[in-house]
């Protein structure tokens, strides 16, 4: 980690620094743990730097496609060479503006929630004239295993309830400017090991041929969604799943038997996997401080670098654990950021060793969930420094910037 804290020195705190060569690994180990004939969708969520997203259509072989849902997520993923083709469009608020944006740039796999988003995705299709491809996302009655963030089985705006689907069934094929081809399902996320993520799998296969038999009709796509697993700001290794690939081609076998000759497309997804283990936030100790018999490492950067949307549950509450492997732990205390907040916490009565003002601290496996899922423009700090390498070269080093756009000619 020393080469990392000259960078950070170099270029200042908070800055995270991401190595290209650890997502390239990630990328391979994935695929290599999926059946051949699998797609895989990167969530551009996780993490949409540029280089990042470059990076996940690199190299010879099977290449990810990306799964979105914003237009800004689409222009970020087009600026990274994906094509409007390998592109899946997602979200249960997906507006006529973007929309047009997207179909117009050649998007025409989309995953559709209700049936009034399908009719929404259909009109705009129409009025362009052309046919944009659906995925009924199934909000499943049931579930197998059990994880941190259950996405299922509960009321919810994503997806529609499974048990409605039969009743719909004259109207979701009946859409012009639509054609609906398959479901999406997206049950949990990182499953806390690789039965619990089998299980989801071999359950969600078995759902989506249930739900296909009940609508009368062959699916052509299903994507099976994810939960694969990564330390989040904790030290650990990413897991490498020894076991999925063939579970998984046995149960596609049992349930979709066409699935090796391409009679039905099987598509999983990833963010957190994919880059989670690619990053280490940086960040200094501006000052040291006691209170009541507890002690406060105040740092520069806080939620607004890191962790700052784990309380809307999508990521795990934040609880760091210092790269600190090999130094003397000497001291309970709370890692804090500078914001005015009390809720500015990143790591609440942790160990810690000794550290003094001007100190730089790693926080490992901050790959995912980084500064597009913090508070960024929150009491108006700038944005940590992102640093890209790949093994010793650096490769790049930028920051986001807020700025006001004036419209209308409102500007005084």
């Amino acid at each position: 980690m020393t080469g990392y804290a000259e960078l950070a020195k170099r270029f200042g705190t908070p800055s995270y620094v991401y190595d290209l060569d650890r997502v390239a690994a990630a990328r391979r180990d994935l695929f290599a743990a999926l059946p051949e004939e699998v797609e895989l969708f990167y969530a551009a969520k996780a993490n949409p730097h540029p280089e990042l997203l470059r990076e996940m259509r690199a190299g010879e072989g099977r290449r990810c496609r990306a799964e979105i849902s914003s237009t800004g997520e689409l222009a970020a993923v087009l600026s990274a060479g994906f094509q409007g083709s390998e592109i899946l469009y997602t979200g249960p608020g997906k507006t006529e503006g973007e929309l047009t944006e997207a179909l117009s740039a050649g998007v025409r796999l989309f995953s559709v929630e209700s049936l009034g988003d399908l009719r929404n995705v259909g009109a705009v299709a129409t009025r362009l004239g052309v046919v944009a491809t659906c995925l009924l996302r199934v909000n499943s009655a049931g579930a197998s295993a059990t994880s941190s963030i259950r996405m299922t089985g509960v009321p919810s705006q994503f997806g529609f309830d499974s048990e409605t689907l039969p009743e719909l069934r004259e109207q979701l094929f009946d859409v012009p400017g639509t054609d609906v081809a398959g479901a999406h399902f997206f049950p949990l996320s990182n499953a806390k090991d690789e039965a619990s993520l089998i299980g989801e799998f071999q359950h969600t296969i078995a759902v989506a041929a249930q739900v296909q038999d009940e609508l009368g009709t062959r699916f052509r796509f299903v994507d099976i969604g994810g939960g694969f697993s990564v330390p989040y700001a904790v030290r650990g290794e990413r897991p490498v799943y020894g076991n999925l690939r063939e579970a998984m081609a046995i149960s596609l076998d049992e349930w979709f038997p066409g699935w090796r000759s391409g009679e039905v497309r099987i598509a999983v997804e990833s963010g957190r996997y994919l880059v989670g283990d690619s990053g280490t936030l940086m960040v200094g100790v501006v000052n040291l401080k006691e209170s009541r018999g507890r002690r406060f490492v105040i740092l520069d950067g806080g939620i607004n670098t890191f962790g700052g949307m784990s309380g809307l549950g999508r990521i795990m509450p934040v609880s760091v654990r210092l790269d600190d492997e090999g130094i003397p732990l000497e001291q309970i205390a709370s890692l804090v950021g500078p914001l005015c907040t009390p809720g500015d916490v990143l790591g609440r009565d942790i160990e810690l060793p000794a550290l003094a003002p001007g100190d730089v601290v790693s926080i490992p496996n901050a790959g995912a969930y980084g500064p597009t899922a913090s508070l960024l423009m929150f009491l108006g700090r700038p944005a940590p420094t992102e640093i890209l390498v790949r093994g010793e070269e650096l490769v790049s080093v930028s920051r986001i910037e807020h700025i006001r756009a004036y419209e209308l000619g409102q500007e005084l």
